[in-house]
């Protein structure tokens, strides 16, 4: 059984090891002839490439204080009082550290493949739309397989690691120490989509308003002062963000699995490892699932990539059936009911459909094929007003087909599996991870071809065959978006499950889980305050993507203003100072959203104990899952009607109807790639860390009612 796991994982790595070189390997100026328009390309790739690991570094000097910090006070304050001998806090505190590298090591990679393959394929698309597709999607597999076999390899390691320090613990100790790994990846997710999201959409706000509606030129232009920083954030936030993002629901929505499980299969090593051994078998599957991306001309494009998704879930579920039936007993108690490996198979299933139809779902109100978009795009017509009041309206609606479609999964997963059962609907949403991160990598790539073919002018055509493909990773990365919410809030469930059932095991007088009533004061109050708090945290947010655009505006003006002959294009901007701006905009902004997520739990834990901690998670997983969802998919819209009036409908580019669609989108900037993202993390953080945290809870908690 471990022996599969490892080879699995390695398996991975060597894939995406693989995909690297094959990606690397490509002449950055392959059929380049013009030897000024090669020296162009080269110093673009590299402003985008040095201006991402600028940032990557500044912001590791910041994970470096928090992770040393952060594991003190684990170590310092996390002790289960049936174990006299041991001090959990300790090796809990290594399982945070190890999720923590893991985790930025993920991010790390990410970043390298997209700045890496964005030049490749703009030069690949001089030859064909097929070559182009070839070399993005190669450097998302690069992602995407890296990504799930370092996570496999990850939670194998800290469990025999665990099982070797700590050879006489009992399993569901054991694995409670283990969820440290997951809030170490949680906590890294953290500073990686909201310092990204706020990266990104400083920059890209700067540039649209300044740029593409103050001066009147295109996007991507390289008089744009803005322009290198756009493109530098496209990588931030959509591949190192959201890279750090899955990696942490994955390894959430696991350690929530192993901690439900360890009770039933203490003694099955099989069983026990069951939840880590479904995302194993994903990465042959993807494989698999990769020798079907083949595309010819610009309209298979679009079409390949959602069939990659359908393919790897059909695929995942076909394994995941076989891996189910080996490793699970035919019947098995949990919490006193009976389940059988059949309806666990179930659970799975219904997580995987649920995401798969989310996905498609979330394409269906954020893609111009489609009439919603259209209507956004159509209100634009009477002014930048009424295509905000419809996008929002748009948000709104789209939120409820799939919350309805979650419900369903959470009922059907607890009715045939318990609290465990969700758990491994969640894994069942993930299954397809490997794929899922290859397209949404694939998207920042193809986007920042397109932006390096207009900065080098390699003419016209380039550029539209990376529109054709920017236009589809758009598509795509709406769907990973809406599949990262929906794991997310199953993950977010589990979680808060395995709070509870650690409770009650430290615990088992107080019968807290029982204990658990709407009608308590503190649990109502809760539910109250937890409610509030994404729409905090989005107010946070925004205002910092705000604060932090605001500068960037008040440069590129300045610059405007005081560098003649930028417009003429006689003179270059001052790209790097843009950059800069962003940087430290983001790591300053970053800090009061982080301090609400991480504080808030502990101090509530500390001050009224477990039940008033449950109620916070409750009414942040409910209220935080329809913002997060309709927040994204508003943002979606707004970008998606601006892109249908730019192909030239409605009037095209440069009307009046564009202009407010570009405000439009502006404005839908912070919601789809800032605050929406960002409350995937405060949903699950907020979850791993109280249910790392229970034991200081169990022994402390209470403070201002004992």
């Amino acid at each position: 059984m471990i022996t599969v796991i490892i080879a699995a994982a390695f398996f991975g790595l060597g894939v995406a090891l693989y995909y690297y070189f094959k990606v690397s390997s490509i002449p950055l100026t392959q059929g380049i002839e013009n030897p000024e328009e090669a020296a162009k390309l080269t110093k673009i790739h590299g402003a985008i490439a040095a201006g991402a690991m600028a940032f990557l570094k500044a912001e590791y000097k910041y994970m470096v204080y928090f992770m040393a910090g952060f594991a003190l006070l684990i170590a310092l304050l996390i002790d289960d009082p049936h174990t006299a001998d041991t001090n959990e806090g300790i090796y809990t505190a290594i399982s945070f550290l190890l999720g923590c590298v893991i985790s930025i090591i993920s991010g790390f990679i990410g970043m390298r493949i997209a700045t890496i393959g964005n030049a490749r394929t703009t030069t690949a698309a001089k030859s064909s739309i097929a070559d182009a597709f070839k070399v993005a999607l190669n450097s998302g597999a690069v992602m995407g397989f890296g990504l799930v076999g370092l996570g496999v390899l990850g939670l194998i390691s800290i469990y025999l690691l665990l099982k070797f320090l700590l050879p006489e613990i009992e399993p569901h100790i054991l694995m409670e120490v283990l969820a440290g790994f997951g809030l170490g990846g949680s906590s890294i997710a953290l500073f990686g989509r909201v310092s990204g999201g706020i990266f990104t959409k400083a920059a890209d706000v700067g540039a649209d308003l300044v740029g593409k509606v103050e001066q009147g030129i295109p996007e991507d232009d390289p008089r744009n002062p803005a322009v290198i920083a756009d493109n530098v954030g496209d990588n931030v936030g959509d591949v190192a963000g959201m890279g750090a993002d899955l990696f942490g629901s994955l390894a959430e929505s696991t350690c929530a699995a192993l901690v439900i499980g360890a009770v039933a299969f203490a003694t099955n090593l099989e069983a026990l490892l069951f939840p880590i051994l479904i995302t194993a078998v994903g990465i042959p599957a993807s494989l698999l699932t990769m020798f079907s991306a083949r595309v010819s001309e610009e309209k298979d494009v679009a079409p390949v990539l959602k069939r990659l998704l359908i393919i790897s879930t059909i695929l995942s579920a076909v394994a995941v059936f076989f891996v189910t039936m080996w490793a699970l007993p035919e019947s098995f108690e949990i919490g006193g009911q009976l389940y059988t490996n059949m309806g666990i198979y179930f659970c799975f299933l219904s997580g995987s459909i649920a995401g798969l139809l989310v996905g498609l779902l979330t394409e269906y109100y954020t893609s111009h094929d489609f009439k919603p978009v259209r209507e956004v795009a159509k209100a634009s017509e009477t002014g930048a007003a009424t295509n905000i009041i419809f996008g929002l309206a748009l948000g709104y609606h789209s939120a409820t087909g799939s919350i309805l479609l979650l419900a369903a999964s959470i009922y059907a997963s607890f009715t045939l599996g318990g609290m465990y059962g969700v758990a491994v609907a969640a894994l069942g949403m993930l299954s397809t991870l490997v794929v899922g991160l290859t397209i949404d990598a694939y998207g920042p790539v193809a986007d920042n071809a397109g932006g390096i073919a207009e900065m080098t002018g390699m003419g016209e055509n380039i550029r539209d065959r990376t529109d054709v493909l920017d236009a589809a990773g758009n598509t795509t990365a709406a769907i990973g978006k809406g599949f990262a919410i929906g794991s997310a809030i199953l993950t977010s469930l589990a979680l808060f499950s395995a709070f509870l059932t650690r409770a009650d095991l430290l615990d088992p007088t107080a019968k807290i889980m029982d204990s658990i009533n709407l009608l308590d004061p503190l649990v109502l109050t809760g539910l109250f305050v937890g409610a509030m708090l994404p729409f905090l945290f989005s107010a946070m947010t925004m205002k910092s993507v705000g604060t932090a655009a605001f500068d960037m505006i008040e440069e590129v003006r300045r610059q405007f203003r005081t560098i003649p002959g930028i417009m003429e294009g006689t003179a270059e901007p001052d790209h790097e100072k843009c950059v800069a701006i962003s940087t430290e905009a983001a790591l300053r902004e970053m800090i009061p959203p982080a301090i609400l997520i991480l504080g808030t739990p502990l101090l509530v834990g500390f001050l009224f104990g477990v039940p008033a901690v449950a109620g916070i998670l409750a009414g942040s997983l409910v209220s935080g899952g329809v913002l997060a969802i309709s927040s994204a998919n508003s943002g979606g819209a707004w970008d998606n009607a601006k892109k249908y009036i730019e192909a030239g409908n409605l009037g095209g580019k440069g009307t009046d109807t564009h202009k407010a669609a570009v405000v439009g989108d502006t404005v839908g900037d912070p919601f789809k790639d800032t605050s929406g993202p960002a409350l995937n993390i405060l949903i699950k953080l907020s979850a791993i860390l109280s249910l790392v945290f229970v034991p200081f809870f169990v022994q402390y908690g209470g403070f201002l009612i004992d």
